[in-house]
C-alpha cells in the first residue's frame, strides 16, 4: 500500500532536519552548509502529485558546501549517508535505483546501503552545470535571455532548509525576476510574436482551412499564457506546467473561459471573436502596469483586411521606446531563448542555449525607433 502523498518539498525538509543533518552532524560536526531543493521536478514547483512518485521524486535534496570542503568531504558524506539513512522515510524508500534510462533513477526499498539522492557539491559546481554562469556574481544581458525561463523558475522555486554558506538566498534573490528594462525587452518580444501571427486564424479560415487557423489559434492562446505570466513577473515553464501556472494568477479566472472558448471553437470566426477578447484583457492588463503611456486596448481590421486584431506591435514599440540602455535597444526583436526556440531540450543544455541566444542577439547596425 502506497503511504500517504507528502508533497515533495515538505518531504525533502522534513527528511533533511530528520534524517539527512543527524548524520552530517555526527560524523562532520557543524561542517558549514547549505541545504535546499532546487532545480529540476515538479516538486521544485509545487505541481507533484502521486503520479510524480514513479521517477525522479521521493526524499531527496542538495547539500552544498564550500568549494574547499567539497572537494575534501562530498564523498566521505554521500558514503555517510548511504550507509547510515534509514531504508524509508515516511514509508517512501530513500534508495533510487536505475531505470531503463541511464539519467532517470526511482525509488525502490533495498537492504543494501542505500543510493541516495542527496546530491553533494559546491554551490560554484552547482551553478556551473544548471545555468552556466554564478548569480553571485554580476548578471549579463546573455546570461538571463540564453537562460530559460523554466531554469530560473527551478532555481528561484523550490525551498531552501539551512543557508549554513549565507550564500543561495542572495543568489536566488539576485535571479528573482529580469532588471526592469530587460522585462521591458522581453514582455516588447512577446507583443511581437503575438503580432507575426494575430492575423492568421482567419487568413486561414478565409481559405478554408480551418485545421490550420485552429493551430495558430493554439499557439496564440500559448503565447497570451506566456505573456500574462511575464507580466505578473512569473517565470513560463515550459509545456507541462504553463496551464498550472498560468491557473495561480488572479488574472486567469477571467480571461480561461476565453481562452478556452478559442481552443474550442469550430469556426473562424469563433476563433477570431474570442482571441479578440483576449487580446482586449490583455492590453489592458499592460496598461495597467504603467510600462508605457496607455494604449488603446481595442482590436481593430488588420490593414484593409477584415480580420480583428489587436496590431500587438504597438506595445512592442512603446515598450521599446522606453529603452535606454543602448545594447539593449540594438538587439533584434528575437528575445530570451525560449522566445525564439521551441524545443524542451533546451532546458537540458545550458551551454547550447548561450551558443544560440548569442548568434541571435547580434546588435543590428540600426539602433530601434
Amino acid at each position: 500500500m502506497a503511504p500517504p502523498f507528502i508533497p515533495g518539498l515538505e518531504l525533502s525538509r522534513r527528511f533533511y532536519h530528520e534524517a539527512v543533518r543527524p548524520v552530517v552532524q555526527k560524523h562532520f560536526g557543524d561542517l558549514p552548509h547549505t541545504a535546499a531543493r532546487i532545480g529540476t521536478g515538479s516538486e521544485v514547483l509545487g505541481f507533484d502529485t502521486t503520479r510524480s512518485a514513479d521517477h525522479e521524486w521521493g526524499p531527496r535534496l542538495q547539500l552544498f558546501l564550500h568549494a574547499q570542503h567539497a572537494g575534501q568531504h562530498a564523498q566521505d558524506i554521500i558514503t555517510a549517508l548511504s550507509s547510515e539513512l534509514p531504508k524509508s522515510f515516511y514509508g517512501y524508500p530513500t534508495n533510487f535505483a536505475p531505470t531503463g534510462d541511464d539519467r532517470v533513477r526511482s525509488m525502490e526499498f533495498t537492504e543494501s546501503p542505500v543510493f541516495h539522492r542527496v546530491d553533494v557539491t559546491s554551490l560554484d559546481a552547482w551553478f556551473t552545470d544548471n545555468l552556466g554562469f554564478d548569480p553571485r556574481a554580476a548578471i549579463d544581458t546573455l546570461d538571463w535571455l540564453s537562460t530559460p525561463t523554466q531554469t530560473l523558475a527551478e532555481v528561484t522555486a523550490g525551498a531552501v532548509f539551512h543557508d549554513g554558506l549565507d550564500e543561495l538566498a542572495a543568489a536566488r534573490s539576485n535571479l528573482n525576476w529580469y532588471p526592469k528594462e530587460l522585462w521591458r525587452y522581453v514582455l516588447a518580444c512577446q507583443w511581437q510574436r503575438l503580432s507575426q501571427e494575430e492575423a492568421f486564424v482567419g487568413r486561414c479560415g478565409e481559405v478554408g482551412d480551418e485545421l490550420g487557423s485552429a493551430v495558430v489559434a493554439a499557439r496564440l492562446v500559448r503565447d497570451l499564457m506566456r505573456l500574462s505570466l511575464l507580466m505578473h513577473r512569473r517565470y513560463p515553464p515550459y509545456s507541462k506546467w504553463l496551464g498550472s501556472a498560468f491557473a495561480q494568477l488572479a488574472f486567469a479566472a477571467d480571461i480561461t473561459p476565453v481562452l478556452k472558448a478559442a481552443i474550442a471553437a469550430t469556426t473562424w470566426h469563433d476563433r477570431e471573436n474570442h482571441l479578440a477578447t483576449a487580446y482586449s484583457a490583455l492590453a489592458q492588463r499592460h496598461n495597467q502596469l504603467g510600462l508605457t503611456d496607455p494604449l488603446d486596448p481595442s482590436t481593430r481590421p488588420y490593414h484593409d483586411r477584415p480580420f480583428q486584431v489587436l496590431h500587438a506591435e504597438r506595445f512592442s514599440q512603446a515598450l521599446l521606446a522606453g529603452i535606454t540602455d543602448p545594447d539593449l535597444r540594438a538587439l533584434p526583436l528575437t528575445g530570451a531563448i525560449d522566445q525564439f526556440a521551441d524545443n524542451t531540450d533546451l532546458v537540458a543544455h545550458r551551454m547550447r542555449t548561450r551558443t544560440i541566444t548569442a548568434a541571435l542577439t547580434t546588435p543590428r547596425t540600426a539602433p530601434i525607433s
